[in-house]
């Protein structure tokens, strides 16, 4: 049996809406934590892309935060308490958060208003995922079902235009990157002894 590490994405905020606070509601953050069939390049070998249905078994059973950063220390919401909605649409995953009145969140709020912070990011474990190796220089992992644990709103930058809506963050296995390259080579030398 593979033991699947959990792993974190990063995603430029997509229709980001924040709603300022007032005496009857908290401030809002509205967004997706995830775009699905967004595909892209993961630490230079290989491609993913999110289907869609992939967080709906976890939505469905798991009690999910809202962190800052993917930092358990600064819950901003929780699914459990009423003040993190999750649910996926045609788009992705859509989230919305009702701030908690702490100081984390109200200097997130200041940056977010100044445009310094405008992204999100999630973490998960992959429980069904599906490899693709007819490119042998470029493999495709298609993620298929998660067990969501968080998703976060961070600082990170976007990488180029064409990963504009999807970056990576956080710890890659060494283990599936070396993985990943032994079935490149394999498919290389697979393709080498065909054209013989």
């Amino acid at each position: 049996m593979t033991i699947k590490a959990r792993e974190v994405r990063t995603y430029q905020i997509s229709h980001f809406n924040k709603r300022d606070a007032t005496d009857a509601n908290p401030a809002t953050i509205k967004g997706y934590a995830s775009v699905f069939n967004s595909p892209t390049i993961i630490a230079d070998c290989w491609q993913e892309q999110i289907e869609p249905g992939a967080f709906s078994k976890s939505l469905g059973s798991d009690d999910i935060r809202c962190l800052f950063n993917h930092n358990w220390d600064h819950v901003l919401g929780r699914s459990q308490s009423g003040t993190l909605t999750l649910q996926e649409d045609e788009h992705g995953l859509a989230f919305e958060v009702a701030l908690p009145e702490t100081t984390t969140a109200q200097d997130l709020a200041v940056s977010m208003n100044r445009g310094d912070i405008n992204q999100c990011s999630f973490g998960f474990c992959p429980t069904i995922d599906e490899w693709d190796y007819s490119d042998p220089d470029m493999p495709v992992r298609t993620i298929k079902e998660v067990k969501l644990y968080e998703i976060s709103i961070v600082p990170l930058p976007a990488y180029g235009d064409t990963e504009a809506n999807l970056v990576r963050s956080g710890v890659i296995s060494e283990d599936m990157v070396k993985n990943i390259q032994l079935r490149k080579e394999i498919m290389k030398e697979i393709e080498r002894g065909l054209t013989l």
